[in-house]
């Protein structure tokens, strides 16, 4: 039976559209992804397309699927999928937390899927690093300090120019998509606790190590504070 090739491409941006933070989503795109390999060029073409037009909150699931994505592509042995993101990393990382400072939020998540995709040998080392030194401009970024400005002493969110506080370089984020952020930070967060306590061991210094790294993830305080600000300063220009 002939498949619509148009059929395909919007079924899968469909569950780009719809990743949450959940493995199983994950594996369902990447499976169906998989499944229709012959058009793996017009479905990683949906990939950088849903990254560049969707928000934030959905770029970041994106970021964990392409982790995901290339461990099955590398199971399966479908090597020009791999060859694809690796081709366009910086294009993916570049719509996952931009230079203009407006995904800021994202820049501790990109960091988390391209260690793992170092992990996994699929980028090396020197292209992290290239790539983490870039970042490190981005999460200063003068657009995403103005969030983390302390609330004026008397509640009033407007600068001397009428303008409100925290809207300078277009960091406005949708209350739903604060309350989505910090539920799938906190299944991933609790998911990562998870797969770390799961790897057993003798050596006790082994198991301290995997604490150390669990705690560090589990506090997530970067992530977390700037969401509540945000969550507060809607809360504020709504009034």
């Amino acid at each position: 039976m002939m498949v619509d090739p148009f059929e395909v491409r919007m079924r899968f941006t469909s569950q780009l559209q719809h990743l949450n933070a959940s493995i199983t989503s994950s594996q369902k795109a990447a499976h169906y992804a998989l499944k229709y390999r012959d058009m793996d060029e017009d479905l990683h073409s949906c990939i950088l397309e849903q990254l560049e037009r969707n928000n934030m909150n959905n770029r970041a699931n994106i970021m964990y699927f392409v982790e995901q994505f290339c461990e099955m592509a590398t199971k399966e042995d479908h090597a020009p999928y791999v060859r694809m993101i690796q081709r366009d990393i910086l294009r993916i990382v570049d719509a996952v937390a931009p230079p203009d400072g407006s995904g800021a939020a994202n820049v501790k998540h990109v960091r988390r899927v391209l260690n793992g995709l170092q992990t996994k040998e699929i980028l090396s080392a020197e292209t992290i690093a290239e790539i983490d030194a870039g970042l490190k401009e981005r999460e200063t970024h003068p657009a995403h300090l103005d969030l983390e400005a302390d609330e004026a002493a008397d509640g009033d969110a407007k600068g001397k120019s009428g303008t409100p506080r925290g809207s300078r370089g277009n960091v406005r984020v949708d209350k739903r998509q604060i309350e989505q952020r910090i539920e799938e930070d906190r299944e991933r967060n609790k998911r990562l606790r998870e797969s770390m306590w799961t790897v057993s061991g003798d050596d006790g210094d082994e198991q301290g190590r995997f604490w150390d790294e669990t705690s560090d993830i589990g506090e997530d305080d970067f992530i977390a504070s700037n969401e509540e600000l945000m969550e507060r300063r809607q809360m504020v220009l709504a009034k």
